[in-house]
């Protein structure tokens, strides 16, 4: 008897806490959302933790524990993960660096995403980083928006550089917040990126895209925050571990180039952003065609993150609501009951401080021929009721297949 295909809805940032004005509800209770409940309804409900301690709190480390990486020995930084993304090679002796185009003013971190600068912008100001630093050991690369990349070339420049995330320090001094060395290995890479730090806002500043951005009344790119770096590392195939194909559908790069990394197709949906104005129905659609070719499909909506961290409530219900009613509903009305069924977030991103944090977060996993538990809704509360409990590691996964 064949396998029943299996997909994986995953909202980034979608948990929340108690929110006073919706009634101490969170925004996942407040939200209309029939396709969440349905397959908590028809299944088993749990959490799984995503963010263990020693690891940071990003999504590199969030979406590896879903899909059932094996942190302590193939975690290898964002940076790398990214690149992959790009269908950027890295050389054995590379660290790659995630790079946010930022706002700051008086020296004070505004904005991690430089207003969510627009993709062909972004791409002009890395340009111009890439012609003034760039040479066979440095080189920019334009990622999605604000999210881009640095590859460092040569030995000295390692990854033993701690860096922090951006979007932990908004309102917070960027001088008290850059690389430092980890040990006398790190310590050249760690001054370089310093130096890239003080010195790119000369070039930003004056660029044409960012007085236009002025002019305007919009944010400006005017700084870069490198952080996550890190070297190719080798992460098991899907395929080896799970015994499964797989294909993953996201906007931004951390995402598609971690599936590539598990030996996973990668499929580019016209129109996805990486924030509320996404294709949806496209990436409905191309969700619904990669399932008749793949065992298995992990469909990444990263819009309510974005709003998460903006601590917008009203964009966060709006997102959750679009999520279920624009995805997830139409896949599950198209496929039916024979379908294996997740839905979950990669961590919280309450909306009270807009930073990710390490509660385990809210699972319901609908499988063919598996009785459900009870549980009627989706939300942190009610899965906390469920049947499977407390996972963790590869917990899910194991789940989906065996």
């Amino acid at each position: 008897m064949a396998r029943p295909k299996t997909i994986v809805f995953l909202g980034d940032g979608m948990a929340d806490e108690p929110i006073a004005s919706l009634d101490g509800r969170t925004p996942l209770q407040a939200a209309h959302t029939p396709g969440m409940d349905r397959i908590a309804r028809e299944g088993r409900s749990g959490t799984l933790l995503t963010l263990p301690l020693g690891f940071p709190t990003s999504s590199e480390v969030a979406n590896m524990s879903v899909l059932g990486c094996d942190l302590p020995t193939e975690y290898c930084g964002r940076g790398p993960l990214e690149a992959a993304g790009r269908g950027i090679a890295l050389k054995p002796d590379d660290t790659a660096f995630r790079v946010n185009l930022v706002t700051a003013e008086n020296g004070i971190l505004k904005d991690f995403s430089g207003g969510h600068i627009g993709q062909a912008d972004a791409a002009e100001l890395i340009q111009a980083l890439d012609r003034h630093f760039g040479g066979p050991k440095i080189r920019f690369h334009a990622g999605v928006s604000y999210r881009n990349i640095l590859v460092l070339s040569g030995v000295p420049y390692g990854p033993h550089v701690k860096t922090e995330k951006p979007d932990d320090n908004h309102g917070e001094r960027v001088a008290e917040h850059l690389p430092r060395a980890t040990g006398p290995e790190g310590e050249e890479t760690a001054q370089l990126l310093r130096r890239l730090v003080a010195e790119a806002p000369a070039v930003l500043s004056g660029h044409p895209v960012n007085r236009r951005l002025a002019a305007a009344g919009k944010p400006t790119a005017n700084g870069i925050w490198p952080w996550s770096g890190g070297r190719a590392g080798a992460l098991r195939k899907t395929r080896d571990v799970y015994g499964v194909s797989g294909a993953v559908i996201s906007a931004v790069d951390v995402i598609a180039g971690l599936g590539r990394c598990l030996g996973m197709d990668a499929i580019a949906v016209p129109g996805a952003t990486g924030y509320i104005d996404t294709n949806y129905e496209g990436k409905a659609r191309a969700a619904i065609e990669a399932l008749k070719s793949h065992d298995f499909v992990y469909l990444h909506l990263e819009a309510i993150d974005e709003v998460s961290h903006e601590q917008d409530l009203q964009k966060k219900l709006r997102a959750i609501e679009d999520f279920d009613a624009r995805i997830i509903v139409p896949v599950l009305d198209e496929l039916g009951p024979t379908l294996n069924v997740a839905v979950l977030p990669d961590h919280p991103v309450p909306i009270a401080t807009g930073k990710h944090t390490r509660t385990p977060v809210p699972v319901s996993v609908r499988m063919v021929g598996v009785a459900p538990d009870g549980v009627s809704s989706y939300s942190e509360l009610d899965c906390l009721r469920g049947s499977l409990g407390a996972l963790r590691g590869d917990g899910l996964m194991r789940t989906l297949f065996g």
